[in-house]
């Protein structure tokens, strides 16, 4: 008899706590699509590769973006290598936000950047996890983020086509696009053109393709040699029939601006390779902008959006206004 109680017990207590799990999984839900609602492009920076310089690309894409005009949020989801914090010379320890979640650390006046970098004890320390964690951390740095209205997110995800993109794949949603970066030579070529079949698999629009590293411009002569060689990825491009952004040049300055943690392209403004971000970020320049009775209106709905974040019908009626 006493038996029985028990195990009916245990029962009920199992019961329970099935049903709050599934209660906080539809609130986290909940969460993350007001969170997407307003935000208007989510540009999802993919390689294939490692080492082609895809985080110093992300990074400087969203400065860039920002020094534009563009209010853009910035979300490092490198899980076993993040580099975000280091480029940019930040060290932050998360604060709550206007609207519940975490706020993230500025970096100026129209960037926000978040990185798992900041909710790790130590610096040195490593992110061993499988695939069902990661999936649920970047579900959490989606959704708990206070990001509020964006024009564009800018996401660095870690080279290959594994968890990580695959997670960002399905929880960015609607306005999702990926930039492709890869280096000229054709032993890179090879495994980025995974990262396009990848896309196509998935459903994710390829917004365009940077070859990076694409010839070294000397410092004192000015003359360019191509020490990777030069065109890999514009042919790769061409051959699927995906936009070329353009080719950014190798140069120095790039590791001196990601050594003092300040941005290249405000360090170095005239520099060929600030040149070359300018020229590769004009179509996502046009993609994002506002037809012109939109901004004042977008303005004046942050606030009213992002107090109402817990009310999905309310963030959904303001994104809607946004555009």
């Amino acid at each position: 008899m006493s038996g029985g109680h028990a195990q009916g017990g245990q029962a009920h207590g199992d019961s329970h706590g099935c049903r709050q799990i599934a209660d906080d999984q539809r609130q986290q839900q909940d969460q993350l699509d007001v969170r997407m609602m307003l935000i208007r492009h989510k540009f999802l920076v993919l390689s294939g590769k490692g080492g082609v310089g895809k985080s110093t690309v992300a990074v400087n894409l969203a400065v860039a973006l920002a020094d534009a005009g563009r209010r853009v949020g910035l979300l490092d989801v490198d899980l076993h290598g993040p580099s975000v914090p280091g480029l940019l010379g930040l060290r932050y320890t998360p604060q709550p936000g206007h609207a519940g979640g975490i706020a993230p650390a500025q970096v100026g006046e129209r960037l926000g950047a978040m990185s798992i970098q900041f909710f790790l004890p130590d610096a040195d320390d490593a992110v061993i996890w499988r695939g069902p964690r990661k999936y649920s951390a970047i579900r959490q740095l989606l959704a708990g983020v206070d990001w509020g209205h964006l024009d564009c997110l800018v996401v660095d995800a870690p080279p290959g086509t594994g968890d990580e993109p695959l997670a960002l794949a399905e929880l960015l949603g609607d306005g999702a696009g990926a930039v492709i970066v890869s280096t000229p030579q054709q032993v890179a070529v090879t495994d980025v053109r995974k990262a396009l079949v990848f896309c196509e698999k998935v459903g994710l629009p390829v917004l365009g393709v940077i070859e990076n590293m694409s010839g070294f411009v000397c410092p004192h002569c000015g003359e360019t040699t191509d020490i990777f060689l030069s065109g890999g990825a514009e042919a790769m491009a061409a051959e699927r029939g995906v936009p070329f952004l353009g080719r950014v040049p190798m140069d120095p300055a790039v590791v001196q601006a990601g050594e003092r943690g300040v941005p290249y392209v405000q360090a170095f403004a005239d520099s060929p390779g600030a040149a070359a971000f300018a020229a590769a970020i004009e179509p996502l320049l046009r993609l994002t902008e506002r037809p012109a009775g939109n901004r004042s209106a977008a303005l004046a709905s942050d606030g009213a959006t992002l107090g109402a974040a817990k009310d999905p019908a309310a963030a959904s009626t303001a994104a809607a206004q946004d555009g």
